[in-house]
């Protein structure tokens, strides 16, 4: 899962799981909402979306639920875009012994994405921290589980 600012592409937080279950989402859901509010929420129909206690999240924090039509991967895609630069891009030049190297792989490139690959979609080749933050040496690095 991961959690994107669509103005500016970068990736305010993730996390890989090996089950579909809600806890990991709500989770990263928790970790995003220390550092600011969203006022509209996009996701697929997946079950750990639909799911009563993830709803339930975003409405206590007085957010709008925005869900994809069933089977419209346009409907969000900048999240899909950003699975296939992660897939193209790391998941399928590496070879991972198990899921923790996994996770240290996707952290690495997490970073990366954000503060030193230029995005064509921000025009100037900008990075998703440069437009996020508003200036290059302004770098974020959050903790991540």
């Amino acid at each position: 899962m991961a959690i994107i600012d669509w103005y500016s592409r970068y990736v305010l937080d993730w996390e890989l799981s090996i089950s579909l279950e809600a806890n990991f989402c709500i989770e990263t859901l928790e970790r995003v909402l220390t550092k600011g509010k969203c006022f509209i929420f996009n996701t697929d129909q997946g079950a750990q979306f639909t799911s009563k206690k993830f709803t339930e999240m975003l409405l206590a924090h007085q957010i709008k639920i925005s869900m994809d039509g069933k089977g419209r991967a346009l409907d969000n895609i900048f999240v899909e875009r950003l699975w296939r630069s992660v897939k193209y891009e790391c998941v399928y030049r590496r070879e991972w012994q198990n899921v923790t190297d996994a996770r240290q792989g996707l952290k690495e490139y997490f970073e990366f994405y954000n503060h030193v690959r230029p995005h064509q979609g921000l025009g100037d080749d900008q990075t998703p921290a440069f437009v996020y933050y508003g200036e290059k040496n302004n770098i974020h690095h959050s903790t991540i589980n």
